[in-house]
């Protein structure tokens, strides 16, 4: 909490998710907008758990949620306020609201609220409790019941809106929310305006799911005489086929885009441009989203999950990664698959980097395209391959290793113009050449072009491998 004596930011934001599962794309969207929107702003950025549903909320979806907000790298600038822990000053702002007449107490039992709820939904109008302009008794103080907020009549609350405009509705059709219930619980839209309230934030920018929570929360505001943060409802992330995001879509989790294999500045970027635009630019840095992202720039219409689109915008970031980092990552891939660990193995990942990056569209593709440079020798060459070994074939390979053994220079552009003097030399194009070199060199064909994956094993490996492949076919 900002103390009273500390300089107030123009600018705060807060994403407040509730811990009942992981953290979803939408919410790591919404989290993004409000750090773009705030830290853009020489703001503060908070995080507010909202974990007054004690029967849903877990740890686990807790650590979740943080650990896909480190992924984000969407840090809080003060230490995160869990809700349920202020249940005592969200009671005090309701003892507030029935001294000053905005709210009252509701003795009606459930059962006789749910009849009235019926009736009064059969005569279309809006549901009202007897007691909202009746003074309990001393002993009715005793008997169980709820604090309901008493909306003024008649009248209109309007909200303007940063992405949908101006929005009203009539206090008619809005009903007296519970404030309290008969446990002494606070309810969401209460507990939500005094965290907001005491936690100074300027701007609510969340999902346009909770548009109708700002009419009932901005009467809120208004019956206490506090100022209303500015509003922002950004329309929620649809499938590929425009229906409601769902598990049949694919991942939906933060934790399962960094599994697949999505970079986390890949993910920002991706996101920030999902529902939001700054004229055509698609890839951009970190810097330039935080100099360019506005409100005016959000959509009103529900953005459309690409999952083309993400795996170009991480193939860019994949490429202008660094080739130490990417090695890293790539080799937790080959641990998880199964690989067994030697002493040299993030070095020769770190050699074929370079060569690979710009192949590969996640760190998975990595993962794969570089399994020829973690066998261990010797490799066992692919029965079609076996033939392309032997005869006038396996004789020019045999060639080509005494050639290599002498060439001092191992860089990859001077590979390249070797091959290409060899197979000048040899009178055949590389094409004869080149998939019994490829074999050989990595068991199954699966690598890039020769030069590149000669570079890729180093000198010794390299010469190792050919050695190997040749003494199979005697």
């Amino acid at each position: 909490m900002t103390s009273p004596s500390d300089p107030k930011p123009a600018v705060v934001t807060r994403f407040a998710p509730s811990p009942t599962g992981s953290l979803h794309i939408g919410g790591a969207r919404t989290a993004l907008f409000n750090y773009l929107y705030a830290k853009g702003r020489n703001g503060k950025f908070l995080v507010r758990v909202e974990d007054t549903d004690r029967e849903r909320s877990t740890d686990e979806a807790v650590k979740a949620i943080f650990d896909g907000l480190s992924w984000l790298e969407l840090f809080a600038d003060e230490e995160p306020v869990f809700q349920y822990s202020r249940a005592d000053r969200h009671r005090e702002v309701v003892n507030e609201l029935l001294e000053r007449g905005g709210a009252y107490r509701d003795f009606t039992s459930a059962e006789e609220t749910g009849r009235l709820r019926d009736l009064a939904k059969a005569e279309r109008r809006t549901f009202e409790s007897p007691w909202r302009d009746r003074a309990p008794t001393v002993d009715d103080l005793d008997q169980p019941h709820v604090v309901r907020f008493r909306r003024p009549l008649p009248g209109n609350v309007t909200v303007e809106d940063e992405v949908q405009g101006t929005v009203s509705w009539a206090n008619d059709d809005l009903d007296d929310l519970v404030l309290l219930r008969s446990d002494g619980a606070p309810t969401y839209n209460l507990a939500v305006v005094v965290d907001d309230h005491d936690m100074g934030v300027t701007h609510v920018i969340r999902g346009d799911d909770h548009l109708n929570n700002a009419a009932r929360q901005s009467l809120i505001y208004d019956a206490l005489g506090w100022t209303r943060p500015s509003f922002a409802h950004i329309p929620l992330i649809h499938g590929p086929d425009g229906a409601k995001l769902s598990k049949r879509h694919g991942a939906q989790a933060v934790h399962e885009y960094a599994e697949m294999g999505y970079l986390p500045e890949a993910m920002r970027n991706y996101l920030a441009r999902l529902g939001w635009a700054h004229g055509d630019d698609e890839l951009f840095n970190d810097a330039q989203a935080l100099e360019w992202f506005d409100l005016a720039g959000v959509g009103k219409a529900p953005a459309r999950l690409d999952f083309d689109k993400l795996a170009h915008v991480n193939a860019h970031w994949i490429r202008l990664a660094d080739d130490d980092r990417l090695a890293k990552m790539t080799l937790d891939v080959h641990l998880a698959r199964g690989h067994a660990l030697r002493p040299d193995d993030e070095a020769r990942l770190l050699r074929a980097m370079p060569f690979i990056k710009d192949r590969a569209k996640t760190v998975l593709e990595l993962a794969d395209q570089t399994a020829f440079a973690l066998k261990v020798r010797p490799l066992a060459i692919y029965e079609k391959a076996l033939p392309m070994l032997t005869g006038e074939s396996g004789e020019r390979i045999g060639r080509l290793r005494d050639r290599l053994k002498l060439f001092a220079s191992w860089d990859v552009f001077a590979l390249e113009a070797e091959l290409k003097v060899f197979a000048d030399e040899e009178a055949v194009g590389f094409g004869k050449i080149g998939p019994a070199v490829r074999a050989a060199l990595t068991g199954d064909g699966v690598s890039p072009d020769i030069a590149k994956t000669l570079a890729a094993l180093g000198r010794e490996e390299s010469l190792g491998r050919l050695d190997d492949a040749l003494q199979q076919t005697i």
